[in-house]
């Protein structure tokens, strides 16, 4: 099985660009090329909330042309940036979202089973699962206990060390490590908000974020460090589980890069 996870898309109104300096249709519609030319095609998409900057209509029309390219089973998350409403509207079809609260489901077609949570807290950057969705998370976690599982959250359920982020974090954490560390065919638990690809041991598993499609958090440890972006090269992320050898996550730059060149000429190491 192989799950690309792309993150962060804050995707704004036509013609609008993103703290007056990031494209992030354009960036988006890079990204999305991209996961269609992985070989073998990936089995599903996950996109890790901040679908849209803003939560407004018209931001999830336009995420709806653009990811409409996508023909490979698609699955949605809500971030801070979201609004659950016009996220429901602007998707009808995707019935796994729900009709109104939480958006939290179980996707059961895959070898991997995916349980994704809803961390939004209306009108706040920080995150919170509350004590009914994690009640929900380890009732779903004890119906198969020798399943392998992903559980996705937007907002990263550990510290990072980039202070500012950290301060808009996932404010049950505990609560969350309480639950994933009664069960352990967790593989990992996947996470965004943090624009950058990040990974840490949590609760008897990995805990990781991955790259944003557009801009990302700059990366600086300072505890007194601003509120910043930086235009690195964009990414994703490609989970690939095999029973054997459990989930191997790979990291990938979006862009036309030089390559692939040979290392090898008639069998000989090219010097």
């Amino acid at each position: 099985m192989l799950l690309a996870q792309i993150t962060d898309l804050h995707i704004k109104p036509r013609g609008r660009l993103a703290y007056r300096k990031v494209d992030t249709a354009q960036c988006l519609e890079t990204a999305v090329r991209a996961v269609l030319a992985v070989s073998p095609a990936p089995d599903l998409v996950l996109v890790t909330g901040d679908l849209v900057d803003a939560g407004r209509p018209e931001e999830y029309g336009l995420l709806r042309e653009i990811l409409s390219s996508i023909r490979l089973p698609l699955f949605l998350m809500p971030g801070n940036h979201d609004a659950r409403a016009p996220l429901r509207a602007g998707f009808p079809d995707h019935r796994y979202l729900g009709t109104d609260g939480h958006i939290h489901y179980a996707i059961e077609d895959f070898p991997l089973r995916l349980l994704a949570l809803d961390s939004l807290i209306d009108g706040q950057g920080g995150g919170r699962l509350g004590a009914a969705q994690l009640d929900w998370l380890d009732r779903r976690l004890a119906e198969q206990p020798d399943r392998p599982t992903l559980v996705a959250v937007h907002h990263p359920p550990f510290t990072t060390g980039i202070g500012h982020m950290d301060k808009i974090g996932l404010e049950d954490a505990a609560g969350l490590a309480g639950v994933i560390g009664r069960h352990v065919q967790v593989e990992r638990v996947l996470s965004g908000h943090l624009h950058r690809a990040i990974q840490t041991r949590f609760a008897g598993t990995l805990a990781s974020t991955a790259p944003a499609t557009a801009h990302s958090v700059a990366l600086d440890l300072r505890p007194d460090a601003p509120s910043a972006f930086s235009l690195e090269p964009p990414g994703y992320q490609l989970h690939w589980y095999q029973p054997s050898a459990g989930l191997i996550s790979h990291t990938a730059a979006v862009g036309d890069w030089p390559g692939p060149f040979p290392f090898f000429e008639n069998g000989v190491l090219i010097d």
